[in-house]
């Protein structure tokens, strides 16, 4: 199977690469960026060609698979072009910069019938597994997720800027890290339609155009939900400050590190269960299974119409508590 991989300057790109290259029956036949450069970098890694336009790459290389990387304003039309040249494609999120924009790539490849996977990693975790073990045929009442990562500045340390640009990433925390949640409390409430109740959105920390904090209120019949996230922390790439808060009808089950999760009955009994909580240990297991599932054409586990659906919670948060003006630009 020869897999190709489009704008791997973005620092997410080891997180498929390197899983990958492990797997037997793949090969990497080529990667592209707009930075020749940084295609070369990752290429000399990879064992194999770089492009600087995914376009010749694909013509040339004929891949079978395509991992979607790049700036977020780039995505929509990468995806779109794979789309018509009928190549199967996971694409990191949030596959572009609007919600309009990714209701418009899930529409082409439903109407397409393209395989197009979006990894939002967490539906495919120990931890939902256990959350749903544990409260099987439980209605979830309240549920909380608080995720907050490292300052502005580890993105210009991954020579990714872009990140810190409204008009190139299409906004901050939010649209980057809390759409894993708000995708998860979907997963959580399958038959609620869940609306924005409220938000906070501020960008008082690095003074961007884009949200360093945001918290957003959700509300689903009678649950409640709460998505926090933020560019906050002084601490290294992949190490936050996270705590998750579930309750269903007879359990409480509470996350409050990267290694661990605590599930409490009504009878007071209490379980710790070991598992990776963060989305990082993830992505192995994202990229063997969507591999798997495009060469069986079984549908992905998550795709476009999910991530569209996460999106329109992000942009209503953003009319509910629109950014002032940047205070220092720059900063």
């Amino acid at each position: 199977m020869r897999i190709v991989f489009i704008g791997v300057s973005h620092w997410h790109t080891p997180f498929y690469l390197d899983p990958a290259l492990m797997l037997r029956g793949i090969a990497v036949a080529g990667v592209s960026d707009p930075d020749l450069a940084r295609a070369q970098e990752i290429a000399a890694c990879a064992g194999c060609r770089a492009w600087q336009d995914y376009r010749a790459m694909c013509a040339e290389a004929a891949p079978d698979f395509a991992f979607v990387l790049g700036r977020h304003r780039d995505m929509a039309e990468a995806a779109r072009f794979l789309i018509d040249a009928r190549v199967p494609f996971a694409i990191e999120k949030p596959c572009g910069i609007s919600a309009a924009e990714v209701q418009d790539l899930a529409a082409r490849a439903e109407a397409a019938g393209s395989f197009a996977a979006v990894p939002l990693v967490f539906r495919q975790s120990p931890l939902l597994d256990a959350i749903r073990e544990a409260t099987a045929g439980e209605a979830v009442q309240v549920a909380s997720f608080k995720f907050i990562g490292g300052m502005v500045d580890r993105y210009r340390d991954a020579r990714c800027e872009w990140m810190l640009s409204r008009a190139t990433a299409g906004g901050g925390a939010l649209i980057n890290l809390g759409v894993h949640f708000l995708d998860l409390c979907r997963v959580l409430l399958p038959d609620t339609r869940l609306a924005v109740s409220g938000a906070a959105l501020s960008n008082a920390v690095a003074g961007l155009d884009i949200d360093d904090h945001a918290a957003v209120l959700l509300r689903g019949g009678d649950a409640t939900c709460m998505v926090e996230t933020g560019y906050l922390y002084p601490a290294p790439n992949s190490v936050f400050d996270l705590h998750y808060s579930i309750r269903t009808e007879r359990h409480y089950i509470a996350v409050r590190d990267a290694g661990s999760v605590e599930v409490v009955d009504m009878s007071r009994q209490r379980r710790v269960l070991a598992m990776p909580t963060i989305n990082a240990p993830l992505y192995p297991g994202f990229v063997a299974d969507v591999l798997r599932r495009a060469e069986r054409s079984q549908p992905p586990v998550a795709g476009l119409a999910d991530m569209a659906a996460a999106m329109e919670l992000v942009e209503a948060a953003w009319h509910a508590s629109p950014l002032r003006s940047p205070a220092h630009a720059g900063a």
